[in-house]
């Protein structure tokens, strides 16, 4: 279903239509007054972002809890903001919010940081035909002693037909590989990897294929690492494209950014009004 910017602004076009869609979204119309006990309702309170019971006048702060508790900038940008993360295939970057908010950069890159928060990888296990492989982004690519140097090391899984799982590690250790596949595989499932030493005990907990990209084998029949690597290249083109450069110390909120999208890239709900429901 597609969500366009004419809906949008239909439904979020005032900044009473956002404030009133997060608090009915977080209390019910039937919403029970917690000081007075009584079901009188609420209403808005003129010139404030909060509401007050029409029994005993208590206050109500949608906001409270939010990604938008205590911020000065208007919630019409907040929910702009948000939907150009859902229009965007390849992420928005702080300078291009700073340029579609007329905001400054320090409050573009604080809100594009809340909205990522929205995108923490969440979900069940992955079963079934599963693909795990690891990677390395940032940096500059210089081999020191058979390591990459100034570069952060990423493990990725992917059912195929279904979600990703993406985590930045510490090394890239057997233990390190491993640990994160199972955390996140149902044991027994069918594992497809590459011919790296951290995947030759897999077969202790799956059943473990892979195929030798060393001797130029990528596919034998349905035996391959195609699923993950499309995904490796589409978050390496979208942060060499979008954002330039990110730091390690934030580069997990960049891969749940892009897990996200590609877990809901089928979803019938639009990813606007998923990302609304986790706020």
């Amino acid at each position: 279903m597609k969500y366009t910017i004419k809906n949008f602004r239909e439904d979020f076009g005032t900044e009473e239509k956002c404030l009133n869609y997060i608090f009915y979204a977080k209390f019910s119309k039937k919403y029970v007054c917690p000081s007075c006990k009584k079901q009188a309702g609420f209403y808005k309170v003129s010139g404030r972002k909060c509401y007050a019971c029409a029994a005993c006048g208590q206050q109500i702060h949608p906001l409270a809890g939010t990604i938008f508790h205590k911020s000065p900038t208007p919630l019409t940008l907040w929910f702009y903001a948000i939907y150009l993360f859902s229009a965007s295939k390849n992420g928005v970057s702080a300078k291009e919010l700073e340029r579609h908010l007329g905001c400054t950069y320090k409050t573009a890159w604080r809100v594009g940081k809340q909205i990522r928060a929205l995108m923490e990888q969440k979900g069940g296990m992955l079963s079934g035909i599963v693909e795990a492989d690891e990677t390395y982004i940032g940096g500059t690519r210089k081999l020191k002693h058979n390591k990459m140097q100034n570069k952060t090391a990423v493990v990725g899984v992917v059912e195929r037909q279904g979600e990703a799982r993406v985590r930045k590690l510490e090394d890239m250790s057997r233990y390190s590989i491993m640990g994160y596949v199972k955390q996140n595989v149902v044991s027994g499932s069918r594992l497809m990897t590459d011919e790296a030493q951290a995947y030759y005990k897999a077969k202790k907990d799956f059943r473990h294929k892979s195929v030798k990209h060393s001797a130029n084998e990528y596919v034998r029949g349905k035996i391959h690492t195609n699923t993950v690597e499309g995904l490796w290249s589409q978050i390496k083109r979208s942060i060499d494209g979008t954002y330039h450069s990110v730091s390690p110390k934030y580069l997990q909120d960049y891969l749940d950014e892009f897990s996200f999208r590609y877990n809901h890239r089928s979803s019938a709900s639009p990813i606007f009004s998923l990302l609304l429901s986790r706020v």
